[in-house]
């Protein structure tokens, strides 16, 4: 059976072009990251001060939103 990825909660803090957010993670330090595919598929909107679930890669550079709370 398939593991699910580890994931973190984070809060919007500013918009960026192109899908992509500023999020505060819960430790306070500030990631940018872009909505998944399925999320622009569906139409799913996003605000600032959204809380937010997130996948971040082991490179750590860019996370991904995968879920809104």
């Amino acid at each position: 059976m398939k593991e699910k990825p580890p994931t973190v909660e984070g809060k919007i803090t500013e918009s960026l072009p192109n899908y992509q957010f500023l999020v505060e993670l819960e430790n306070e330090s500030i990631i940018r990251a872009y909505v998944s595919g399925k999320m622009k598929l569906y139409k799913i909107k996003i605000m600032i001060g959204d809380r937010v679930e997130l996948f971040i890669p082991e490179q750590g550079e860019i996370a991904r939103i995968t879920r809104r709370k």
